[in-house]
């Protein structure tokens, strides 16, 4: 039986990451020939060719594309198992990525990472704030917040804590063109859209009943950033569907009021998200320990 070239799988799935032969060359502290022989004798092995190649552009074939999710895994789990054995010994070190929500990052996530950092001197974390759903596994982050409902994949997620969505205008904006009563009726209102929903052309509903509403929202304003809804709301300028940690002090204050009581969208919550795999390094499994602690009960 032969076995699988492991190294020529790790180099590959270093060369996707990196998306060049050098940058691969230069990070595994390898010559670019070495690299580039190797990744030549896995095209070998598997019979196709893993990367379309000119003098200045690089990109995955379709084979290559297929085999890119198990080149990663295979890095991942012997780079896991190398440093698990080391971290057993020591203190765990080195660099741990983390992806969450801008706002809630903000929020929430980086005075929790700061208090994960003094605990843990060893420990770098690499932060990356956005409300665009980044590909784990072709980026190379060992986890992610997300805040979804979210579908059947090959990632690993744990639910941590519900999150609350409010349907929301400005009082000044009800006084001029009235209060809605049911969902539908938001469709003659002017709606302010936040565009990274999965269906940011369809807002749904559920009722104090279980009864489901659909509208198809239409206004001034579209946007990836919730917070920057929140001045076209206070001027109001129209409705908008926006989650707690973003309105609770408008709620507070007044500057914006909760409208069609007893419904709301459909639950999400807040998820930790890691790729798959059951070995991860001793710092990967030290920041999914901290951040399951501090965001099991946090509020919504």
């Amino acid at each position: 039986m032969r076995l699988p070239d492991f190294e020529a799988w790790a180099i590959f799935a270093t060369v996707v990451e990196r998306r060049s032969f050098t940058a691969a060359a230069d990070a595994l502290g390898l010559s670019k020939a070495t690299v580039s022989k190797a990744v030549t004798r896995l095209e070998a092995h598997v019979g196709a060719r893993l990367f379309h190649r000119t003098s200045r552009h690089l990109s995955l074939t379709e084979t290559g594309r297929a085999l890119a999710d198990h080149a990663a895994r295979i890095l991942a789990e012997g780079t896991a198992a190398e440093e698990s054995a080391r971290d057993e010994a020591s203190a765990p070190t080195g660099l741990v990525r983390l992806a969450a929500p801008m706002t809630f990052g903000l929020q929430h996530v980086a005075p929790v990472v700061a208090e994960f950092l003094a605990a843990h001197p060893g420990i770098a974390v690499d932060l990356h704030l956005s409300d665009a759903r980044i590909d784990l596994v072709e980026t190379g982050y060992d986890m992610a917040l997300r805040i979804a409902a979210l579908p059947d994949s090959s990632l690993l997620a744990r639910r941590l804590t519900p999150i609350t969505a409010h349907i929301v205008a400005a009082p000044a904006y009800l006084e001029r063109h009235g209060r809605p009563r049911h969902p539908a009726e938001l469709g003659e209102h002017a709606c302010l859209c936040y565009a990274n929903l999965p269906t940011p052309n369809l807002w749904r509903f559920v009722g104090p009943d279980g009864t489901e509403a659909m509208v198809r929202p239409d206004g001034p304003l579209r946007t990836n950033s919730g917070d920057a809804m929140l001045p076209a709301l206070r001027a109001g300028l129209g409705v908008a569907v926006l989650p707690d940690f973003i309105v609770a002090d408008d709620l507070a204050t007044g500057r914006l009021e909760a409208i069609l009581p007893g419904w709301s969208p459909p639950p999400v919550a807040l998820h930790l998200v890691t790729p798959p795999g059951a070995l991860r390094p001793a710092r990967v499994e030290a920041l999914i320990a901290h951040l399951l602690a501090r965001f099991g009960g946090v509020r919504g």
